[in-house]
């Protein structure tokens, strides 16, 4: 099958989508654990912003971001669209069976990747584009991102519009993971428990890391 021919095939695009969600799921992952470098302090914290930024790769890591995320929202609405299209009636009764049907996660992905979508677009405008203060480390004048997280996070609507859309992450996760590999072939009764719970480890691990840097804040005050 030709390149082109793949692009076009369903199965085709669905292991790009599952690519793009895979490699941006591994995103989140080294992203929140950059984040929980502000327990160990402002210095470390701004000298890891600072190493990221000053990097000479940095713009073509952004790039190859944004054309990731925009790739898996353009192909999550076409397949979508395509199986309306397919099946525009629902099944009057649920096709998994008796044994608990289709998830909260995965019949809300369009939802939560709504939600994801705005979320990034604010968080950009929030952090990357935001305020901008000075500090010095190490005898280098860098801009102070603790200053300005401490600054965000304490505004308690911000807290909750915050930890609200890691729970949407954490579901979105919890099945794309999950259902990247079933999308691959590793589909087999006894396998798909695992990777449910494989899934949903990592949701929660991705969801709880990121949502103890603003309760923290917060409550330090």
């Amino acid at each position: 099958m030709g390149l082109v021919s793949y692009t076009r095939s369903s199965i085709g695009r669905k292991q790009l989508m599952a690519v793009t969600g895979l490699l941006l799921s591994l995103f989140t992952l080294t992203h929140m654990a950059g984040n929980l470098l502000i327990f160990v302090g402002a210095d470390a914290y701004n000298a890891y912003g600072h190493a990221l930024v000053s990097n000479p790769f940095i713009y073509v890591a952004e790039a190859g971001l944004v054309v990731l995320f925009f790739l898996h929202l353009f192909l999550a609405a076409n397949l979508t669209l395509e199986a309306r299209r397919a099946r525009p009636v629902s099944y009057a009764l649920n096709p998994k069976g008796a044994r608990g049907g289709v998830s909260i996660a995965a019949k809300s992905m369009i939802l939560t990747g709504l939600l994801l979508f705005v979320f990034v677009v604010l968080h950009l405008r929030t952090f990357k584009y935001g305020a901008h203060y000075s500090t010095t480390v190490d005898g280098k004048e860098i801009r102070d991102l603790y200053a300005l997280m401490l600054e965000v996070f304490r505004d308690p609507i911000y807290v909750a519009w915050y930890i609200f859309s890691l729970l949407g992450l954490g579901l979105h996760l919890s099945h794309g993971v999950s259902s990247t590999f079933q999308t691959f072939g590793w589909n087999h009764p006894g396998l798909n428990p695992f990777l449910r719970r494989a899934g949903s480890i990592f949701a929660w691990l991705v969801m709880l890391g990121f949502s103890a840097v603003p309760v923290f804040v917060y409550w330090k005050g």
